[in-house]
């Protein structure tokens, strides 16, 4: 008899420790890979097993069991909600079930850095398990944001991009996933926008000779081209200047936009493509911003700095050298990036 209680002690003793071991979160919080956030729907109608069983498939949990224990044990079998969820494997079992019992998805952090275009948002919303590949470029092409009366009403803006293109201010924003709209999140980028530029400095916007459209389009140009705070404004002015007198702008990153190719060499096609966004090809401004630039891009384009150069590059460490003339300019280019 002794024997035998002892035996069921050490059973339910590693019962328990198994327990509590599979409550525990697939990755330690330590683990990048494992903080990396995964949307996960759960449908209408479905049971505790099949709900636990799907985690289970998506390594979110150690063992379907458990989550399942978990919730009995807790008379919480009936609570969990359906939905769009998100998840990391660095929660735990009650994190997980607190969230589909709350039906709040776990708030993801989504940070655009200055220069991203539209198409880079929507990647690193998808990358952060936020939405699906798509979702954000259609919206931007058929959702009415016709209340933001700053976009421009010109036609012809690259079809990724389109009119919302430079008007979505990089930041640091906060993202529910499970109630993520589209829509409502374009709209909050276009309100920061409004707060972060127009409202502190529409008024020098309005009395300065160029149109808000102009300055997005120059500022994102300013965003691409340069590396340092103080190259901003000299940078500014060289494309202001070379703007006013009808040269040619010759901006790379005009084209690498429009051919969506952010790295690699561009070839002699890539340089000939017949697109008003290629500024090697056609004179003035491209249709429309080529990114979002940050604030200082926008003030630059704003206040840019006159200066005697007409030309500028970046050598291989990204030191710019600025020039007078073609020929120095050519001379900076055999000195430097041969």
């Amino acid at each position: 008899m002794k024997k035998f209680l002892l035996f069921l002690l050490v059973v339910c003793a590693g019962a328990i420790l198994w327990y509590k071991w599979e409550l525990k979160a697939v990755g330690a919080p330590s683990d990048a890979e494992k903080k990396v956030p995964m949307m996960v729907r759960i449908e209408e109608g479905a049971s505790v097993a099949e709900i636990a069983d799907l985690l289970g498939e998506k390594d979110l949990i150690r063992s379907s069991l458990a989550l399942r224990l978990y919730t009995r044990f807790h008379g919480m079998q009936a609570d969990l909600k359906a939905g769009k969820f998100v998840f990391s494997r660095t929660m735990t079992v009650p994190e997980i079930v607190e969230v589909l019992r709350t039906g709040k998805s776990q708030q993801v952090i989504v940070t655009i850095p200055e220069g991203a275009t539209l198409l880079d948002i929507e990647r690193l919303l998808v990358e952060k398990g936020v939405t699906e590949s798509g979702s954000l470029v259609s919206c931007a092409q058929t959702c009415d944001f016709s209340s933001f009366e700053f976009l421009p009403q010109a036609e012809g803006l690259a079809a990724r991009g389109g009119k919302l293109e430079g008007y979505l201010f990089p930041d640091t924003y906060y993202v529910d996933a499970g109630d993520f709209v589209s829509k409502f999140f374009l709209e909050r980028l276009l309100t920061t926008f409004r707060h972060r530029v127009l409202d502190p400095y529409g008024e020098e916007i309005q009395k300065s000779e160029r149109s808000l459209q102009d300055l997005m389009t120059m500022a994102s140009l300013v965003e691409e081209e340069t590396r340092t705070e103080e190259e901003r404004p000299i940078v500014a002015g060289i494309l202001w200047k070379r703007h006013d007198e009808g040269m040619g702008l010759g901006v790379d990153a005009t084209v690498r936009y429009i051919l969506d190719k952010p790295t690699g060499a561009l070839t002699v096609s890539d340089l000939n493509v017949a697109s008003p966004y290629n500024t090697r090809k056609f004179r003035g401004l491209p249709p429309g911003p080529i990114a979002n630039p940050g604030l200082q891009s926008i003030l630059a384009a704003l206040r840019p700095s006159s200066s005697k150069y007409w030309y500028y590059l970046h050598d291989k460490k990204g030191v710019v050298h600025y020039a007078e003339t073609n020929e120095e300019h050519n001379l900076n280019r055999m000195r430097y990036l041969q």
